[in-house]
């Protein structure tokens, strides 16, 4: 590869780890063309981008963002997959994909431009679904606010069922 080559590359990865929210690595070697294909199928389908970059590219590319905390993930093929939108997305696709495809390892990732390694991509790739988490969250802000309303309308209620308990014992002495 050409130095300009290697430059335009190194500035694409670059511009690629400024805007995204996690990007997990990989070891493909063992996958098919076809495994390949599927995968990148898979991750696209999820609007995820799938890049095998030399790793001295990468090494010089993540400078910036991680200083040198990924060169200990970089031995061997690397395959590298982004997310610009949401950051569990690559971790779960993957974690899927290497369960029923052995040869693809995850080796590591960069979560808002930190390095976290296996265990931590495959504890990413474990968290509910982002709408799932919003929906905890707003149960638990609601909970406060719920017990408030009952307690505020405790004291009519009570007034309802004592005027309700009058009106059948009136009923019941003329009657």
């Amino acid at each position: 590869m050409a130095r300009p080559e290697k430059e335009a590359t190194v500035a694409e990865l670059k511009e690629k780890f400024s805007r995204a929210q996690a990007v997990v690595l990989t070891n493909y070697r063992g996958l098919t063309v076809a495994e390949m294909t599927e995968l990148r199928k898979k991750l696209r389908e999820a609007g995820l981008e799938y890049k095998v970059a030399k790793n001295t590219l990468t090494r010089l590319a993540v400078q910036d963002f991680v200083g040198g905390g990924l060169d200990a993930y970089l031995p061997g093929p690397t395959g590298l997959a982004f997310s610009y939108n949401d950051p569990v997305a690559p971790a779960k696709i993957l974690s899927d994909f290497a369960k029923t495809h052995k040869a693809l390892e995850i080796k590591a990732g960069v979560l808002e431009n930190k390095v976290i390694d296996a265990a931590g991509v495959k504890a990413l790739a474990e968290l509910p679904p982002r709408e799932v988490l919003i929906a905890q969250l707003l149960g638990v802000l609601q909970g406060p606010i719920r017990g408030l309303v009952t307690v505020l309308s405790g004291p009519q209620r009570n007034l309802v069922y004592a005027l309700d308990a009058v009106r059948r014992q009136k009923e019941a002495a003329a009657g």
